[in-house]
């Protein structure tokens, strides 16, 4: 097994155990790849439900421009719904789970 497979297999054990989302294996590895290189490195492969910047980024380079939505409140309003239902005490929110929450969200999946 691969280690981007050993990270698919925690992701979606993620959105199992901390979401109650069943995941879209296909999907999942889509967004996984979509995410590149940043999945191996510690820092980059997290997302601060906190940080406002990191949570700008996540807009600006996510939803604006690899999802090709509009910049509007709606955006702000997707992302705290799937923060908070990643659960905001939850200290590691994986990019990859997040991206995938935020896809789903917006129904945005023909995207990948």
């Amino acid at each position: 097994m691969s280690k981007r497979d050993e990270l698919i297999a925690k992701y979606a054990a993620d959105l199992k155990d901390k979401c109650g989302v069943k995941a879209d294996m296909d999907l999942l590895t889509k967004v996984t790849i979509g995410c590149g290189p940043s999945i191996y490195n510690a820092d980059a492969a997290t997302v601060s439900g906190s940080d406002a910047s990191e949570l700008a980024t996540v807009k600006n380079n996510f939803l604006i421009k690899k999802l090709g939505l509009k910049d509007s409140p709606e955006l702000d309003k997707g992302i705290t719904a799937v923060m908070d239902k990643y659960g905001q005490s939850n200290r590691n929110k994986y990019r990859a789970v997040v991206y995938y929450l935020l896809t789903k969200h917006f129904g945005k999946e023909s995207a990948y």
